[in-house]
């Protein structure tokens, strides 16, 4: 797991406030758009809609605003029309950066990220910048108390994964791209309950950063996170459970 996703784990167990889950439903709402203008509002036959209206209702999203998105979306309502972006770029110690958005205007905001990496040591790059770094797959996310390593290995293997890891207090199971939504019905059906599923840049190694540096860099990972145009941020920087341990007792 990269330095920032164990951060991330930190601060929600913090708890989140009002304006953090506004954050949240801003995003989700235009995946959910996204995701019904080009494959339909049909969820049965949408597997990315499918998700996203889960997702939302994870983050206990009220029925008539997933509906209002998907409709939205199919062109039932009138409502801005988001184009999937993905930016690359750089920050301390060599750290690499993707970036997935989803904007109305893609103008402002590659001047906007241009800023928030250049005001934490970074440089946001051109395409090929950091994309080489990475590997493309399906990641679900299954919570260690619902199943024991060796029944996620079978469960994981007969699915069809490719791999899992021990991701401290979840399991994470690797399947190729084209994949995901079949294995992860597949592990549903052997009554595996799922935290999260979906696609996910991986890299392909880390860099473990400290001291100043770590805190840059998590810090530019949060700036761009919170940016309304920003889906997922994806990195290939690690901390140390030390380094991670010092930054949050400051």
């Amino acid at each position: 797991m990269s330095g920032h996703s164990k951060w991330a784990t930190i601060k929600r167990k913090k708890g989140a406030t009002d304006q953090a889950r506004g954050r949240i439903w801003t995003k989700l709402i235009r995946e959910v758009v996204t995701a019904a203008r080009i494959g339909g509002g049909d969820q049965d036959g949408n597997p990315r809609l499918r998700k996203a209206v889960i997702d939302c209702r994870a983050q206990q999203m009220p029925a008539d605003n997933i509906k209002r998105a998907i409709q939205r979306g199919t062109g039932e309502l009138e409502g801005a029309a988001y184009e999937e972006v993905l930016y690359e770029g750089t920050g301390p110690s060599g750290t690499l950066y993707l970036v997935e958005g989803m904007t109305d205007n893609r103008n402002r905001t590659v001047a906007e990220l241009r800023k928030i990496f250049e005001k934490h040591n970074g440089q946001l790059g051109s395409s090929g910048a950091a994309g080489w770094a990475f590997d493309r797959f399906g990641v679900i996310t299954i919570d260690k108390s619902v199943a024991t390593e060796d029944q996620l290995m079978e469960a994981a293997v007969e699915a069809g994964a490719d791999d899992y890891r021990d991701e401290g207090d979840t399991w994470g199971v690797y399947t190729p791209p084209t994949d995901l939504d079949r294995v992860t019905t597949a592990l549903e059906a052997k009554k595996i309950a799922i935290v999260s599923s979906k696609l996910a840049y991986i890299p392909k190694n880390k860099k473990p950063v400290s001291g100043r540096d770590a805190e840059v860099c998590l810090n530019l990972v949060e700036a761009l996170d919170d940016h309304d145009d920003v889906q997922n941020v994806y990195s290939d920087f690690d901390l140390s459970e030390e380094e991670l341990a010092r930054i949050a007792a400051v």
